[in-house]
């Protein structure tokens, strides 16, 4: 299970969402998950749209749309990308586990981002139906999504 605490002054508190219900919009266009060497400097074609670049001792690791991703670069492609209504509180606790437990029931393999303000849940475009119909499912909202992409 997924968590976080804020502290505030000397208590910490936490907020569940367990039971509440999640707000999700389908981003536009598909995405690549990039690996590059741990000491890559950051590439220009990743620095259009929506980018994370994240650097360990062991990759360097960027996702950005597709279509900006040059021929020869380690990639997996074809992504979607649903983005969590936010901003969520760092103290709210449980949101990914409620999103994902339904897309693990539904057999659908995620990559999460989470920023200051939100989480980004990934997964393959042609999974997106589906996926979308487990978060249905599960109470979850998904307004303005019809279908096929």
């Amino acid at each position: 299970m997924f968590s976080y605490i804020r502290r505030e002054g000397f208590k910490l508190s936490t907020m569940r969402s367990s039971n509440q219900r999640h707000t999700l919009a389908v981003v536009d266009g598909l995405f690549a998950v990039c690996r590059l060497d741990p000491d890559a400097p950051a590439p220009s074609w990743a620095s259009q749209g929506m980018v994370t670049l994240t650097r360990t001792p062991h990759e360097t690791s960027i996702v950005c749309p597709q279509q900006a991703v040059p021929p020869g670069i380690a990639c997996e492609r074809e992504w979607a990308c649903l983005e969590v209504r936010g901003p969520l509180p760092f103290s709210l606790t449980g949101v990914l586990s409620s999103l994902l437990d339904p897309l693990t029931g539904a057999g659908i393999s995620v990559f999460v981002i989470s920023t200051y303000a939100t989480d980004y849940i990934f997964v393959k475009n042609e999974l997106l139906p589906r996926a979308i119909n487990a978060l249905r499912t599960a109470g979850h909202m998904v307004p303005g999504y019809a279908g096929e992409s």
